[in-house]
């Protein structure tokens, strides 16, 4: 099997794996206890902290542990647009775009149906990017806070966040970033990209899942989402999952160690398989940004053709790739992304994803632009040399 579907999730790590279990097995205590276990797993989840803050660039206080990617976002989007409305009555507003993750949308239109919030969606453009004079055409007074995604999961784009960031803050505006996509292949330092909240999940960087992490500033007020204990700072309440957030803190320790040369092999490897894919389906289009994009995503249109049949095809041959987001399976409309990209609906529904994960090689590529080639004629009965 030649598997290309790093951005719906990825294997734990054999490293991850070592350093987790000693807290699922002899370290199990409570880290809320007084005693000596409860103490051994308190000090661990303080160092998986520190570790998470020193990639990040930011305190071990400003880092909390959720569930995953999901809940660090609803806590980010959620939590912040309350506590700024509660200080300020006239924040109304919810400034997103339009290709953001469900778990950003979905928080946001959760804030509109229950508490009252408007929400603002920003435009992209056809290859995926937000215009910093785009989102300072929406920003208002009104804003209580701005979410725009790192990286987008489905066509790879990459948005030029600290611009973004800026504008936000120049309208007094909080700036959350999903990161996911982005962790491990993509500088974190968060004062550089000038954000003011990040989100990113342990699975797609070799941890296990149910496990993410929220940066929230210091200087940032956010409504839990969770009562309870007063667990993370009272942002998140619950006993920790002491062994799961070691393992994020080591999956993104290794991750960050080996980027600067695993995102530049990455980004010459998925060039060469596009432009191998176009050559072999001339009928295939690719989506996203040409270059301001995630090294190891290539995304493609195929006009006319199921996107499902092609993959049922491709996994035929050995080949396991997707459609979309992993978060949205079971749906059968078209991407809100490709929507947003300005393709109409059944071209949207056309799309297949391959995310590359940092093993693979290039005779795999190879192995897999030619089982493409041979899934498209299958359906089609289009055969290409």
């Amino acid at each position: 099997m030649i598997y290309l579907d790093a951005a719906g999730t990825t294997p734990v790590r054999r490293e991850v794996l070592e350093a987790m279990w000693p807290y699922l097995t002899g370290d199990f205590g409570n880290p809320s206890s007084h005693h000596e276990l409860g103490e051994r797993a308190r000090s661990a989840l303080e160092t998986a902290r520190a570790d998470v803050a020193r990639v990040l660039g930011c305190r071990p206080g400003e880092v909390t542990f959720t569930s995953g990617g999901t809940e660090a976002d609803n806590l980010a989007v959620k939590g912040i647009a309350l506590a700024r409305r509660a200080a300020d009555p006239r924040r109304t507003r919810i400034v997103v775009s339009a290709i953001e993750h469900p778990a950003v949308l979905e928080s946001a239109r959760s804030l509109a149906r229950l508490h009252g919030f408007a929400v603002d969606v920003v435009p992209v453009d056809g290859a995926g990017r937000v215009a910093p004079a785009s989102l300072a055409a929406v920003v208002t007074q009104e804003t209580a806070v701005v979410s725009v995604m790192y990286a987008n999961n489905e066509v790879g784009t990459v948005q030029p966040i600290a611009e973004l960031a800026a504008v936000a803050h120049a309208a007094g505006v909080p700036f959350h970033t999903d990161a996911v996509q982005a962790a491990g292949v993509l500088p974190l330092d968060v004062h550089e990209l000038g954000v003011d909240a990040l989100s990113i999940s342990g699975h797609k960087l070799g941890a296990p899942k149910g496990v993410g992490v929220l940066y929230a500033a210091g200087r940032l007020t956010v409504e839990p989402l969770v009562d309870g204990g007063g667990q993370e700072r009272g942002l998140r309440s619950g006993t920790e999952n002491v062994a799961s957030a070691v393992a994020l803190a080591t999956a993104l320790r290794l991750a960050e160690a080996e980027r600067t040369t695993a995102a530049p092999r990455l980004a010459v490897l998925r060039r060469a398989f596009v432009d191998r894919v176009t050559e072999l389906v001339p009928d295939a289009v690719p989506t996203g940004d040409a270059e301001q994009r995630l090294p190891g995503n290539a995304s493609f249109c195929f006009p006319r053709v199921s996107g499902e049949s092609v993959l049922l095809e491709l996994e035929r041959r050995g080949v396991v790739c997707s459609s979309g987001s992993a978060c949205a399976a079971g749906s059968s409309d078209p991407s809100h992304v490709l929507l947003a990209l300005g393709l109409d609906a059944e071209t949207a529904q056309t799309a297949v994803r391959f995310t590359l994960p940092v093993t693979i090689t290039g005779e795999e590529l190879e192995t897999a632009a030619l089982a493409l080639r041979d899934a498209y004629a299958a359906v089609t009965g289009i055969a290409h040399r």
